[in-house]
């Protein structure tokens, strides 16, 4: 069994070593946020991109997010086989089409038919911000997942 070794910072220290960097994805999540996206919608990408890229940070971060938000419990419990199930709106199967495809773009083209699903539950300005979203979500697994943060685990579950 190995064990999570921390690199050489934790949150708290990159966002003192970096704090420009923590203001500008911080500013790009903001533009998101107010872009009108639903919320529920962008914690399930910032959810499946973290899974799919493997930093327990930011899944962890946004997990708790999207409890808080209430997210339906079995929305995110399937999340990693969202494909094999009809529980999630076409709107929210084509942006996890469309996460999955920016975020595995490096290892694959990027299909004609996961932007033309896009383009019919979304507006031109949804799917820039989206685009933006799952941009934004994959670099900050990039950061938090290299430099190995600690998960932020909810005050009530620390000890467990």
């Amino acid at each position: 069994m190995t064990t999570l070794m921390q690199r050489g910072f934790d949150w708290s220290s990159y966002e003192k070593t970096a704090p420009g960097v923590i203001a500008a994805l911080s500013q790009l999540g903001k533009a998101i946020d107010e872009s009108g996206l639903e919320k529920s919608l962008t914690e399930l990408i910032k959810l499946r991109a973290s899974q799919m890229n493997g930093c327990a940070f930011c899944l962890q971060f946004h997990l708790n997010l999207a409890r808080k938000i209430q997210l339906p419990q079995h929305k995110i419990d399937l999340l990693a086989a969202w494909r094999d199930t009809e529980i999630y709106s076409a709107r929210e199967r084509a942006a996890l089409a469309w996460t999955e495809a920016l975020t595995l773009m490096s290892q694959q083209h990027i299909a004609t038919a996961a932007y033309a699903e896009l383009e019919a539950s979304f507006s031109p300005a949804e799917i820039a911000f989206l685009t933006a979203a799952i941009g934004a979500i994959n670099a900050w697994n990039r950061i938090a997942g290299a430099l190995q943060f600690a998960p932020p685990f909810p005050a009530s579950s620390a000890a467990h």
